[in-house]
C-alpha cells in the first residue's frame, strides 16, 4: 500500500494524523467488542460455543487494551515504541486467535467465523498501524 493510499483511507496527508485515526479506530472497535463481552458474555458465549468467564476476562483485558490504544491515539504525536507495542499485540492477538481455534477453543460454527474475522480485522489494524507508522518514520528523515 502506498503513502498515497493510506492518506486516502485516512482521509488526511499529514502521516501524524493517518496514524492517531487508525490508533483511534483500533481503540473504538476493540472498546466495543470489550463492551460486549463484559455486557452480553451470556448470550455471547452460547452463541459462539465459548465459555462466559472467558468472555469476561477478555472483556476486561480488551477495556483496558482500548482505553490506552485510546490514549496513545490522543497524543499529538504518538511516541514510537508504544506505536510499535501496539502494532505487535494486534499481530500476536490475531495470531494467539488463530492457534487458541486451532488448538484449544471448541466453538460452535459462529464462534469459529467470529474468531477468524476478529483476527483478520486486529491483523488489518496492525498492518496499517505499522504502515502509517513507517510513512510517519519517513516524513522525519
Amino acid at each position: 500500500m502506498s503513502a498515497t493510499q493510506l492518506a486516502v483511507l485516512a482521509r488526511t496527508s499529514d502521516p501524524r494524523t493517518v496514524l492517531r485515526r487508525f490508533l483511534a479506530l483500533d481503540a473504538v472497535v476493540t472498546g466495543a467488542n470489550a463492551l460486549a463481552y463484559l455486557a452480553v458474555s451470556g448470550p455471547l458465549g452460547d452463541l459462539f460455543g465459548v465459555d462466559r468467564a472467558l468472555l469476561l476476562e477478555l472483556g476486561v483485558f480488551l477495556a483496558v487494551y482500548a482505553g490506552a490504544v485510546g490514549w496513545l491515539a490522543s497524543r499529538p504525536e504518538p511516541a514510537v515504541l508504544p506505536v510499535r507495542v501496539v502494532i505487535e499485540a494486534n499481530f500476536a492477538w490475531a495470531a494467539l486467535s488463530l492457534v487458541a481455534l486451532a488448538v484449544w477453543l471448541s466453538p460452535t460454527t459462529t464462534g469459529a467465523v467470529w474468531t477468524v474475522l476478529q483476527a483478520l480485522t486486529v491483523a488489518g489494524f496492525a498492518a496499517l498501524q505499522h504502515l502509517a507508522l513507517k510513512a510517519r518514520q519517513g516524513m522525519s528523515d
